[in-house]
């Protein structure tokens, strides 16, 4: 069997003629018939050549990768316990889930409290003023993505150095706004962003006290790229430093390009070229400039460069370094390589956890991580921290977190407009009646809870759900405090998780 996907994807927008006569080695129908219009991918590439490289309408989606990955979470079963508890007295009264306890904390140094080891990755499309206002409501940190100034059209530059952005002003106010103490907007910057001086900026005027910056992640290692339309935009961007290919500046290119001919520009992100040592004095540098804490999000690369990006976390006291397992994406990754490249979150998670272990016998600092790459619900998250158990402090919820803002934007939508779908009226015809727990909020922030935007609503609830479930986990578990998750709380059900984790069987636990 093969486990990549066929030459055919809703990511695409393509299908196969005969989806249930496939050759396995090539992806393509069985039969490739001579009056076939090709509605494949194949067909698509033969109208329109290396565009269909990536997602069909990326701006307005999300994606991830349809490979069948040989190892995941589902080849672990959780465990559970029957005598004693750890974290709670030993109280039938007291040592029930709901006492379990999920605060946690975020950074190292200058640490601030959040409500549950959850953290929402960087994300600057779709719903992402009620992605970042739903993660405040729930008390958690979340990040803003690479390369917003690119898309912000009140961008000033001095220089080529940001001197006003106001997309990310925005961006970290829509967070902002609902922060009661808890989690922290952390601003991502990746190399174009760096050389635009984003975290200068953002730090010295919108008093940004989190920054990430980008080593690649889990869809693309490579960094974004867009195709530009107008020629008007691609010397626009070419002026601002950005790779613009063509070169729109060279008259043979523009004037080629107005009688369609030749390449469409294209916009593409700057490779990071870090050496160690340049990545840990930037480190110090954005501590110096003002940034609380610092951390870095990497992807599922050569094991060789996650123990160098440990090694430098490790020495930097990097406050979080989020590793982002193969399988995701939210927007301009080329599908091929969203499919294709990179390990499964398992197997990274593995591979860090080993690394971490070599550092704690050799007595040097250990640097906070969070895992990412296919997390949705709270089965999954329990097993991240147990797999990644003492190292992995918190999980990453990016791809159904976003999910869940649009769901909740356009369920308040339909209840404005009276089109709420059959499923849904079964609730109610009101806020209160169809978002169970706006109860939750209204508890907490009182009749303001009323104005909340929706889709940040259905964030809080979607993470309340994973709250209260992993809680449940726990208390399986007879865990009822996040320190005392540990390997011995899941148990791989097949050969591949039992070598590539080193955990013992159900056979093995009896010795």
């Amino acid at each position: 069997m093969s486990f990549s996907p066929f030459l055919a994807s809703p990511v695409t927008n393509t299908r196969l003629r005969t989806p249930h006569h496939v050759a396995d080695v090539s992806g393509m129908c069985a039969v490739c018939a001579a009056d076939c219009l090709g509605p494949c991918e194949i067909g698509l590439s033969a109208l329109r050549g290396s565009e269909a490289i990536l997602p069909f309408a990326a701006d307005r989606n999300q994606f991830a990768s349809e490979k069948r990955y040989p190892l995941d979470y589902s080849h672990f079963s959780i465990n559970g316990r029957v005598f004693g508890a750890v974290g709670l007295p030993a109280d039938p009264d007291r040592a029930c889930y709901p006492n379990a306890d999920l605060s946690s904390a975020f950074g190292a140094a200058r640490a601030v409290p959040i409500k549950a080891p959850f953290i929402l990755p960087a994300m600057a499309k779709l719903a992402w003023q009620d992605y970042f206002a739903g993660a405040a409501l729930a008390g958690i940190p979340a990040v803003i993505g690479e390369d917003v100034i690119a898309k912000d059209t009140g961008l000033v530059v001095r220089g080529r150095r940001v001197v006003e952005a106001p997309l990310v002003a925005e961006m970290v106010s829509a967070y902002r706004r609902y922060q009661r103490g808890c989690g922290d907007i952390v601003l991502q910057a990746n190399f174009d962003d760096e050389q635009h001086g984003l975290l200068e900026y953002a730090v010295g005027r919108l008093e940004i006290r989190s920054v990430e910056l980008k080593l690649g992640q889990a869809a693309k290692g490579i960094q974004g790229m867009g195709r530009l339309a107008k020629l008007e935009d691609a010397l626009r961007f070419k002026s601002l430093g950005y790779i613009v290919a063509p070169d729109p500046e060279d008259p043979a290119v523009a004037a080629a390009f107005a009688r369609g001919a030749g390449p469409v520009f294209e916009r593409i992100g700057k490779l990071p070229m870090w050496s160690p040592e340049d990545l840990a004095r930037r480190v110090a540098a954005l501590r110096e400039l003002g940034a609380e804490r610092v951390c870095l999000k990497t992807g599922p690369f050569d094991p060789r460069d996650i123990r160098t990006i440990l090694d430098i976390a490790s020495e930097a006291a990097v406050d979080l370094v989020t590793l982002d397992g193969a399988g995701g994406g939210t927007g301009s990754s080329p599908v091929k390589m969203m499919n294709e490249w990179g390990m499964p979150t398992v197997t990274l998670e593995a591979i860090v956890h080993r690394i971490l272990g070599d550092f704690e016998k050799a007595g040097r600092p250990l640097p906070p991580v969070a895992m990412a790459g296919g997390f949705a619900t709270e089965d999954q998250v329990f097993k991240g921290l147990a797999l990644g158990a003492p190292y992995v402090r918190l999980i990453a919820l990016g791809r159904a977190a976003m999910a869940a803002a649009t769901v909740g934007r356009r369920v308040g939508e339909a209840l404005r407009n009276g089109t709420l779908p059959e499923e849904y009226a079964r609730f109610g015809s009101t806020v209160e009646e169809v978002f169970a727990d706006i109860r939750l909020l209204k508890a907490e922030y009182g009749d303001e809870a009323a104005a909340f935007p929706i889709g940040a609503i259905g964030v809080y609830s979607y993470l309340n759900r994973v709250a209260v479930g992993l809680k449940q986990l726990m208390a399986l578990n007879r865990k009822f405090a996040l320190r005392y998750i540990g390997r011995e709380d899941i148990v791989p059900l097949t050969e591949i998780a039992a070598k590539a984790t080193g955990l013992p069987t159900y056979e093995a636990l009896l010795g």
